[in-house]
């Protein structure tokens, strides 16, 4: 429950309004982050070449016909391996359990396999009602598909099976459909504008950490963080924003910074276009690359992150 639930109210003159969570979640790089901007329409999650690029939960809000749909961007589910891994695998199956409907994405190329069969193994033991989406069905054959959904159910029972392109947006139309008319009567929990909980601070981090991505994918490793430290509105209507990158080693930061500073350049260019065309202002970015050893290991990135820190 939150402090704006009421501001919306449900007397929009066609009808009870509805509103609701639902988790979205699935093994890594399955389309969750693509998906969730292409049904609020705009850019929420960030998206990018690396796996495990959503590190904790990101909200995006949906309105369509009288129901405002929540949907919760988890990170990927995987075999975790380093502490950061299993915060962020635990966060993805407490925001499942927290949710009013989950979504399990599945990519349609790769089918039930490793990670994907461990997750449907799971949502044996969550009792939310379960809603099957099949991912990049234009590269596969109608017969493959079918073939998928009848494996999955046979796990677990879905309440329905969806089939879409979270790319062209193909079958998304039915997907909303669905789900506005599936959530609970109740008033809204965002004002009718809102596409987002996470704060701009937060959100200007993100997609400069996917530009990060984008650029570095290859060379620069997962290990990587960034954190708006300066925010300043100034009076020529521009914002002055100072973020840093921390990795953890020094070569790391002469990857990030690139020959003569060529890297470091374009993340910066690409960022602040972004930032611009979102905050639709003129924006002063500027970035620092800093050294944090094994900044995986210290509590409090993890709460910038909005992720728990694991023990042990």
């Amino acid at each position: 429950m939150t402090e704006n639930e009421n501001i919306a109210g449900d007397d929009t003159g066609a009808g009870a309004t509805r509103s609701g969570f639902v988790a979205l979640i699935g093994a890594t790089n399955a389309g969750k982050s693509t998906l969730v901007n292409r049904l609020v329409g705009a850019k929420v999650s960030i998206v990018s070449h690396k796996v495990q690029t959503t590190r904790a939960i990101v909200r995006g809000i949906a309105i369509h016909d009288n129901a405002q749909i929540v949907f919760m961007d988890t990170p990927g589910i995987f075999k975790p391996r380093r502490r950061l891994d299993r915060a962020m695998v635990t966060t993805a199956w407490g925001g499942a359990k927290d949710a009013d409907l989950i979504m399990l994405l599945i990519d349609s190329e790769r089918g039930i396999r490793g990670d994907a069969e461990t997750i449907l193994e799971g949502l044996k033991e969550v009792h939310q009602p379960k809603i099957l989406v099949l991912n990049k069905i234009d590269r596969v054959k109608p017969e493959d598909l079918l073939k998928l959904a009848a494996a999955a159910n046979e796990f677990v029972t879905f309440e329905r099976t969806f089939m879409i392109s979270a790319t062209t947006g193909s079958g998304c139309d039915d997907l909303m459909d669905y789900l506005a008319k599936t959530l609970p009567e109740g008033p809204w929990y965002y004002p009718e504008d809102q596409i987002s909980d996470l704060p701009m601070r937060q959100l200007a981090a993100e997609i400069t950490r996917e530009k990060l991505f984008l650029r570095l994918h290859q060379e620069l490793p997962y290990s990587s963080h960034v954190e708006t430290e300066k925010w300043e509105e100034r009076k020529d209507g521009s914002v002055r924003i100072e973020q840093v990158i921390y990795v953890e080693r020094e070569s790391q930061k002469k990857i990030a910074l690139g020959k003569g500073g060529e890297a470091i350049k374009a993340i910066s260019t690409a960022s602040r276009k972004e930032l611009a065309e979102i905050l639709e202002q003129p924006v002063h970015l500027f970035l620092f690359v800093k050294v944090r050893e094994n900044w995986g290991d210290d509590p409090e990135r993890f709460r910038e992150m909005g992720l728990e820190f694991p023990k042990g």
